[in-house]
Formats: structure tokens, sequence, C-alpha cells
């Protein structure tokens, strides 16, 4: 039976394309993402249009009737963009690829509409919808990607180890889909990805990253994280976190699988934000446990200086899997860092002291890092879990509490170098840094207020005892 879908077509793009094609007589479909959630009935701002024929001609002429001024033409590869409105609409001819073993980029020829489905990655992103009047809507599905996509299932249009040989970033694409859209990965597709891991070695880290950013802000990215690893695709770009996995016991006493706890931390903080460096932050809290892990009889497993490794770890993974080396780097590398902080005011008494020390030191990201704190705490035990999180909630309120009164969250101290100078008739020197250095202690400790004229009259005193005159 065929099945028609042209009540969701209303779009002004498919009606001024299908008087266009059909005035010109020429066969046009929209393929791909568009229509697979089209069907699922999710949001979608990007169009893709192929035409058997010439789409860059198409392009041109479905834009000036919509009076979208200007159009992007990619020649070399037969495409044409423009944005209309709020949608990216992309016109292609049909076409069909054929691969060299060590490179993903096809040679390409112009094809029918069967030899474009063919060369799709998925059978749910082969799906077709006509534009041409005589059979607007109808749906061209040759292979039963309609019943995947109500299933729930990723499958290649072709024999998989052949799709995903051609083009291994389609593994990564295959898990990226089945987290987003919570579908599942075919078995033979499955086996396919494992026995063609090593070929993601052909595919740019910028482009693998790409698709690994997607799975990180899905809803739940441990999916992606448990289909990656028991793939071994991770094994091929991220190996420190495939070493977080699996426990080791000695003398009856087991560590928790880091692996399977990172990945609880961050399904927990992805509960409550969309930040996708937040999300890094929690995949590489732990990181360092590994090479810091250590047994002692009397206090069992330890790993003493994971946070400050894990900090030193992280401009080192980022710059492998080109990731941006700015301010989101050093934010991840600041909140691994003090990760523990928090944690361990909940184990311990919180003095005003600490808690100044910990504002000063997080700054703005106070907030974040009390979110992935929060994530952090994970037990089977719900009765630890709840005890743990009723403490840290008296930490925040002795945070807010603290920086009401304080005000210390990135303070400079009061008194600066140019005053200091002044005062003892100094030019730039060791004691300026130790003047400095002495108040903003007693401000942290609580000896004196983030006040000029306590500092002031700190400075003179610290001044005369190092042998300065005012």
């Amino acid at each position: 039976m065929k099945l028609n879908y042209s009540d969701k077509l209303k779009h002004p793009v498919f009606k001024v394309t299908r008087e266009i094609v059909t005035e010109l007589g020429l066969e046009t479909y929209t393929i791909g993402g568009f229509v697979r959630d089209l069907l699922l009935e999710r949001p979608s701002k990007d169009i893709d249009i192929v035409v058997v024929g010439n789409g860059l001609a198409l392009a041109e002429k479905v834009a000036k009737k919509l009076k979208v001024k200007k159009v992007t033409r990619f020649k070399s590869f037969g495409t044409a963009h423009f944005r209309y409105k709020d949608l990216d609409v992309e016109f292609v001819g049909a076409r069909k690829e054929s691969y060299q073993r060590d490179s993903r980029k096809p040679i390409v020829e112009n094809g029918t509409l069967s030899d474009d489905q063919k060369r799709r990655d998925f059978t749910i992103n082969a799906l077709a919808l006509s534009l041409h009047a005589d059979n607007y809507g109808d749906l061209i599905d040759p292979f039963d990607g309609i019943s995947d996509l109500e299933k729930g299932i990723i499958r290649t249009p072709l024999e998989p180890a052949t799709t995903y040989s051609d083009d291994p970033l389609r593994m990564m694409r295959a898990i990226r889909f089945a987290t987003q859209l919570n579908f599942k990965i075919e078995i033979n597709s499955l086996n396919a990805i494992k026995q063609n891991a090593e070929r993601l070695s052909i595919i740019s880290m910028e482009r693998i990253t790409e698709e690994l950013n997607k799975i990180i802000l899905s809803d739940t990215p441990s999916r992606g994280f448990k289909l990656l690893y028991s793939t071994h695709l991770l094994h091929q770009f991220f190996p420190e976190m495939v070493q977080l996995a699996g426990v080791e016991t000695i003398n009856n006493h087991s560590h928790k699988d880091n692996f399977y706890h990172t990945l609880e931390v961050l399904d927990n903080i992805s509960e409550n934000t969309d930040n996708l460096w937040l999300r890094w932050a929690a995949i590489l809290h732990d990181i360092a446990k590994p090479p810091t892990k250590r047994y002692k009889k009397k206090t069992g497993w330890t790993f003493h200086g994971h946070e400050d490794l894990g900090a030193r770890m992280t401009p080192k993974i980022f710059r492998k899997l080109k990731l941006p080396m700015d301010t989101k780097m050093k934010y991840v590398q600041k909140l691994v860092r003090l990760h523990l902080r928090p944690i361990a005011l909940v184990k311990g008494d919180v003095t005003d002291s600490a808690i100044r020390r910990l504002l000063n030191e997080a700054g703005d990201d106070i907030d974040d890092l009390m979110t992935l704190c929060n994530a952090d705490i994970t037990s089977k035990n719900e009765f630890k879990v709840r005890k743990y999180k009723n403490n840290f909630k008296k930490v925040e309120e002795k945070l807010k509490t603290v920086e009401e009164k304080d005000n210390v969250r990135n303070f400079q101290p009061p008194i600066d170098g140019k005053l200091i100078m002044d005062t003892f008739n100094i030019t730039p020197s060791n004691e300026i840094g130790i003047i400095k250095s002495k108040i903003k202690e007693a401000i942290l400790e609580g000896e004196i207020k983030n006040d000029y004229q306590e500092a002031y009259e700190l400075m003179l005193k610290i001044g005369k005892e190092i042998g300065l005159e005012s």
C-alpha cells in the first residue's frame, strides 16, 4: 500500500518547489533527516531536496520565487543552499557513489533516486517524499525504513560491513542516532561496527568529536558511551576513558567501576544542564583515577591526587580530541581540579574559612561546581545518597551566607601594589607580593573583613614587621 504524507508538506518551500518541478517535469523529492523527523514528529530545521537532474538550477528558481536573495553554490559537490526564514534548505542532484579503501571521500556520479537512496547511511534516512504534483507526498521507501522507524531500529540499506567500511563515520552516526532517538542498532549492524572499529582511523578527529558531542548532548548520553565502549569505537580515540573500566579486587577489597560511575554522573548532570562543557567536566572528573590507583592494607583502595592530575590531563585530552583550547577548556579544567572540595566539606566541619577559599577559587563557576558535585553523589545505598544530599544542601546554604557576608567570590585584596609602593616608598619587589598575599590570607581566614580600612591597617603592620618604613 502506497503511503502518502502530502498533508505534512504544507511549508512554502515545498509548495513552491512543487509548482516549479511540475512545470519543468523534474523528478524531485525531499529526503533524509527532514523526512525522518517529520514522521517522528520531531522538530527539524534542515530540508534536503534531491532532484534527478540539476540541483543548482532548481535551487536558483525556487529561491527566486521565494524572494531569497542569497544562494550559496558548491559546484564541485553539485549542491546549493539557501536560508529561508528559520530553515536551511539544500538542493542536490541525485547521485551514486563508490569508495576507495583509504578515503571516506566517494567518487560521485549522476544517478537515479534509487542510487541516491542506496548511498544513504540508514534506512530511516533513506525515506523520500515526492514533490511532483502527480504523486505529491508519496513515500518512496525501498528498504522498509518506515518499519524500522516504527520499531525503533537503526539498520543500513546495504550490507552493513560495506556501508561502514566505505565511510567509517557512519559508525559514530549509528550510535549517535541510537542515543538521540532511543533506538536499537540491528545486530548485524552492531557486529559490523565492532569488526570495522579500526577503520575509524581514516576519519578526522574533528568529525569524530562532532558526533561525540551530539551524543554527550543527548538526554541519556550513557547509552551512547556504552555502545561506543562495547563496539570498541571508544578505544580508537578516547583510551583514557576506556581505562576507567573494570574492577580490581585485593584481599576482598574492591573499588567501584569508574567507567560506569562516570556514566552515572554524566546522566545525573544531564538532567540538570544542557551545558556541553559542564557535561565534559562530568566525563573528565575522575579521568586520572587509573594512574593514581593504589592499594593499602589499612585503608584499601585510594586515588590520592586524581583531581590535580585530572586537571593536568584535561588540556592534553582536549588537544587530542580537537576540542577548543580556550576558556571552555580552562572552565572544564577548573571544575575537574575542584570537584572534591565541596564533597570534603560535606564530610567534615564546614568552616567559614574553607567556604571563603572555595568561593574565591571557584569564582563565578561555583554554581556549576556544585551541580557537578551533586551529580557525583552516587551509590546503590539510597540512605547514603539521601544523607549526602542533605548535607550538601547545608554546604550550599553556607556558601550563600558567607558570600553575602564577606563578598569573596573572585575578590582581589582591596590594597594594590601601587598603594604599597607609594606608602613605603619602594620600587617593585618581593615585599609587595608578601604583603598582598598576607592580606588575602587574613581575609580568607576571617581575621579581617574584606574592607579597605582594615586591610590598610594590616598593610602597615606587615610592612613594619618586614622592615619597611611608611
